[in-house]
C-alpha cells in the first residue's frame, strides 16, 4: 500500500467473501479476464489521479465526477457500471460527526473503484470483512452492504442528537440561561447540516434498487429499499429535530423575554416609588438659603415621616390602578 501515491489498498477479490491483497502495479495489470477487482483510493494522490485518467478505462466524464473536490449524492448508470456518490458521518477522531465524509465509487460487475479523501468507517468495515474471508462475494452485495452500513452509523449520531434535544426541552423547563441559547443553536445547525446531504442521498437510495444493471439480485434490490426507507425516516427525524429545536428555543426565548419582563417591572415600580422622594429629598439638599426646618432638632424626623406617607400614598394608587 502506497497512500501518498493515492493507492489506499487493492484486491483480487475471489467471489467467495475474500482476497487478495495488490499494490498498484498489480492493479495496472489487472484485467477483467483476471476475474473481481477492488481498488480503495485517495482522489488527492497523483498516482491515483493518473490511474484513474489514463489506465482504468473509465469514461472520462466519470472520471471528472470521481475526483471532483464538491460533490453531492447522486447516481448514474453508465454502459452496464454504475457511479454512485454517497455520504456518511465523519466519525473519525476530533472531528464533527454532521462533517459528513463523501465516498465516491464506480461499480461494474466484475470491478469496484471507490474513492475517499478522508477515512471512511464503512469502507474499513468491508475491508476488514474481505480479510477474514467473510466480504460481499458480488458487485451488488458489495454496494448494498456499503449503503447499509453508512446507513447503520448516521442511525446512531441522529438518535443521539434526538437525545440531546430531549434533554434541552427538560432544562428548558427547570432552568432558562442564555447558555441554552448556544446548545440549541449548535443542535439546529447539527441537523440542518446533515440533512444538507441526507436529503439527496434519500432520493439516490429511493433510486438505487430501480437501476437497471444486471449485477444487481433480487434480494440485493429488495435490501437496498429498504436501506432507502430507513434513510427516509432518518431525514424525517431529521425535520423532527430542526423543529423541536426551533419550537424549544422559542419556548427559551419566552420565557427568557417573561423573567426580563418581571425584572424591569419590579424595576419601574421602585424607579416610580423613589422619583417623587428623590425629588423631595433634592428640593430640601440644595445649598442655598431658606430651607425649612434648619432651626428645628425634629425637622428631620417629620421630614422621614413625610416620605413615608409620601410612599405609601404611591403604593396604594399603583394598586388603585393595578400597576402591581
Amino acid at each position: 500500500m502506497n497512500e501518498i501515491n493515492g493507492l489506499i489498498f487493492a484486491f483480487a477479490l475471489d467471489g467467495s467473501g475474500g482476497g487478495s491483497q495488490l499494490e498498484l502495479d498489480g492493479v495496472k495489470k489487472w484485467r477483467p479476464e483476471d476475474g473481481s477487482l477492488w481498488v480503495h483510493l485517495d482522489y488527492t494522490g497523483s498516482a491515483a489521479r493518473d490511474w484513474l485518467q489514463d489506465n482504468s478505462g473509465i469514461e472520462p466524464v466519470i472520471v471528472e465526477a470521481l475526483i471532483a473536490e464538491e460533490t453531492r449524492p447522486r447516481s448514474l448508470v453508465h454502459k452496464g457500471g454504475m457511479l454512485v456518490i454517497l455520504r456518511g458521518v465523519n466519525l473519525n477522531p476530533g472531528k464533527d460527526p454532521e462533517d459528513m465524509v463523501s465516498i465516491r465509487f464506480w461499480i461494474e460487475s466484475n470491478r469496484i473503484v471507490t474513492l475517499r479523501h478522508r477515512r471512511v468507517m464503512a469502507i474499513d468495515d468491508i475491508r476488514k470483512a474481505v480479510e477474514a474471508g467473510n466480504g460481499p462475494v458480488s458487485s451488488g452485495e458489495f454496494l448494498e452492504e456499503l449503503a447499509d452500513r453508512l446507513v447503520e452509523r448516521m442511525g446512531g449520531v441522529i438518535s443521539d442528537v434526538d437525545d440531546t434535544v430531549d434533554a434541552l426541552e427538560d432544562e428548558v423547563i427547570v432552568e432558562q440561561t442564555y447558555e441554552l441559547r448556544q446548545k440549541i443553536s449548535n443542535i439546529r445547525r447539527a441537523a440542518i447540516s446533515m440533512r444538507r446531504y441526507l436529503a439527496p442521498q434519500r432520493d439516490v437510495m429511493a433510486h438505487l434498487h430501480n437501476e437497471k444493471v444486471d449485477w444487481l439480485n433480487d434480494t440485493e434490490r429488495m435490501r437496498l429499499r429498504e436501506i432507502a426507507d430507513r434513510t427516509t425516516r432518518y431525514v424525517e427525524d431529521l425535520d423532527a429535530i430542526r423543529d423541536r429545536a426551533t419550537v424549544t428555543q422559542e419556548e427559551l426565548n419566552g420565557r427568557l423575554a417573561e423573567q426580563m419582563n418581571k425584572t424591569m417591572y419590579v424595576l419601574s415600580i421602585v424607579a416610580g416609588i423613589f422619583l417623587p422622594l428623590g425629588l423631595l429629598t433634592g428640593l430640601l439638599g440644595i445649598n442655598v438659603g431658606g430651607i425649612p426646618g434648619t432651626e428645628n432638632h425634629w425637622a428631620f424626623a417629620i421630614f422621614c415621616g413625610l416620605l413615608l406617607i409620601v410612599a405609601v400614598m404611591q403604593i396604594w394608587l399603583f394598586k388603585r390602578k393595578k400597576w402591581m
